[in-house]
């Protein structure tokens, strides 16, 4: 990576001006043979314009695919507190431009006070809320620690460079959306609820409003001056600890002087003629998502037909099958084993399928874990990079839920994480997105809670094909995994396949969801004669899957999903 840190100052130059030409150009770039924005070197899809753009200008300066992660990720702090953050945490898969790859989890931790039963009452129930909302719902965030350590490892530029532009954001604030002013008012009861009436998002915002973050701004000024220690053990570090006590919360300084990003060895795996790397527990995405692809292997996909009775079935059986064993089997990899060969084994995959009936549904109830001698939430985001180098960088970020747990501080400007709720609070019961936990993901102190994100980099013929993921809770994974398969099984360009609609099943509840619109009565009729049982109530979009795709002329086309305000920018 050091022939990365010192570019010559006339390719600086050159890239810059690049960039401003194609800036000028992106509408007319996007093509009419339905694919998103095409550009010839380097590209950023995040959930917010102002986010990709700054991570973007990282590679306009001559940083690479790291330094825009470190941008974008910061910025999105900023421009999309619904879920971007430094109060959270979350995990990048990476591949270089030599074909080596790795991973890093900065998940959050659970605090050193936590105990097993910490929102279970006297009789052994889950108090409502109590790991949904407030302070006592908050994990150690890992965010900035995730970021600085990527930036040790693999980025270019100095640091004090790619916080300026996200300084000057903050500052200079960021224009609301139609879609940010339906969140925040769909919202906003909880956050005055636990976070107060004089709170900055206590008051109402509409769609053309600008909201400046002066405090986030001088957060992000002190940790550009002092690193990452600011955050951990630092000024901000002190604010923070005595904010979230006062709200009733058990983090301590102790908690995060100890914190640590962890880097980990991805999942890899095949899927007939693709390789694919996806993160590793504690991330459940990856061993889930090889599971599904190698339970769907022997199936000709393409024959059935995209959307169709036959395809949606095949990949629900396969679904209900690894939720399954995600539900049982995994957790924190530093406090449980976890048996992944024996869950990525052919034989053991086949067996799962072997009572697969193409006439009739199979009953969740009469699925369980497989014989071998397992919480996320809707709101998160994922970003995904490609650099001017061939570096490809999968993102995925999150508070847990929407703002997290809604408790905000206005002195240091961003809110905390409510990921506490992705453990097993009661063993076999439900989390708030109806994930089941077990053993494996029950609270212990400094331990990291599962989580579904699914950061995910395709490869085919030992070359970058696409970089893929989403936010979506437990929908995540099947949202990357129909993504992927419109593209190499359908023939998609990397904009249909982000657009087309999805569909997900989890195991517990036994139910199939689909999105609004996207599929006939017929298509439903038919699944119900074979015994599937439909989500005939409100069903929210799936996932919002922000992608890259190399095309065969080396080109990189977008993928920026329509349901949100998402973009890719690039040159």
């Amino acid at each position: 990576m050091d022939k990365l840190r010192k570019l010559n100052p006339f390719i600086r130059i050159s890239l810059t001006l690049l960039l401003i030409f194609q800036s000028c150009k992106q509408k007319e770039l996007i093509s009419e043979d339905g694919r998103g924005l095409i550009a010839d070197k380097a590209m950023v899809v995040s959930a917010r314009e102002e986010a990709s753009r700054i991570g973007l200008q990282m590679m306009e300066k001559g940083g690479n695919a790291f330094d825009a992660m470190v941008a974008t990720e910061l910025a999105l702090a900023v421009a999309f507190p619904f879920a971007g953050n430094i109060g959270g945490g979350g995990f990048m898969v990476y591949r270089l431009n030599d074909g080596s790859t790795g991973s890093i989890d900065y998940r959050e931790k659970a605090p050193l006070a936590a105990s097993r039963d910490m929102y279970l009452d006297e009789n052994g129930e889950v108090i409502p809320g109590l790991s949904t909302l407030g302070a006592l719902a908050v994990g150690v965030p890992g965010t900035i620690a995730g970021v600085f350590e990527v930036h040790r490892k693999l980025g270019s530029l100095p640091i004090e460079e790619i916080l300026a532009p996200v300084i000057e954001l903050a500052e200079k604030g960021v224009v609301v959306t139609e879609n940010q002013e339906k969140r925040l008012a769909n919202n906003r009861a909880d956050i005055i609820k636990i976070s107060g009436e004089k709170t900055l998002f206590a008051q109402e915002f509409k769609a053309g409003d600008t909201i400046k973050y002066p405090a986030l701004a001088e957060t992000f000024r002190r940790i550009s001056k002092n690193g990452r220690d600011e955050f951990y053990k630092g000024e901000t570090a002190h604010k923070l600890v005595a904010f979230i006590q006062a709200n009733g919360g058990i983090i301590t300084l102790e908690d995060l002087e100890q914190y640590e990003a962890k880097w980990r060895q991805p999942i890899r795996f095949g899927y007939k003629n693709y390789q694919l790397i996806s993160m590793a527990p504690p991330s459940s995405g990856g061993i889930t998502l090889a599971q599904i692809l190698g339970m769907l292997e022997p199936f000709d996909l393409k024959s059935m037909g995209h959307n169709t009775p036959n395809y949606i079935q095949v990949l629900t059986e396969a679904e209900r099958r690894a939720y399954a064993d995600r539900n049982y089997y995994l957790g924190d990899p530093d406090f449980v084993e976890i048996p992944i060969e024996a869950l990525l084994d052919k034989d053991y995959l086949n067996e799962r399928m072997a009572n697969f009936n193409p006439e009739k549904a199979t009953l969740s109830s009469e699925i369980s874990r497989g014989m071998i001698q397992f919480a996320e939430s809707d709101e998160t985001t994922h970003y995904s990079i490609v650099d001017q180098f061939g570096n490809a960088a999968a993102v995925t970020t999150t508070l847990n839920g929407a703002y997290g747990s809604k408790l905000y501080s206005d002195e240091l400007g961003f809110f905390l994480n409510n990921e506490m709720d992705d453990f097993s609070a009661k063993i076999g019961i439900p989390n708030m997105f109806g994930l089941i936990g077990a053993e494996a993901n029950s609270i212990a102190p400094g331990k990291r809670m599962l989580s579904s994100m699914t950061p995910t980099i395709v490869e085919k013929d030992n070359k970058l094909l696409m970089v893929v993921g989403t936010p979506g809770g437990s929908t995540i994974i099947t949202s990357v995994l129909q993504t992927i398969l419109n593209v190499v099984e359908f023939g998609m360009t990397m904009q249909e396949a982000v657009d087309a609609p999805r569909f997900h099943h989890q195991w517990l509840p036994d139910l199939i969801n689909f999105e609004p619109e996207g599929f006939s009565s017929e298509v439903l009729k038919e699944l119900k004669n074979k015994g599937y049982i439909i989500n005939e109530g409100y069903t929210p979009i799936l996932g919002k899957v922000d992608a890259i795709l190399v095309m065969p002329n080396k080109k990189l086309e977008g993928g920026a999903d329509r349901r949100g305000d998402d973009a890719a920018v690039g040159f």
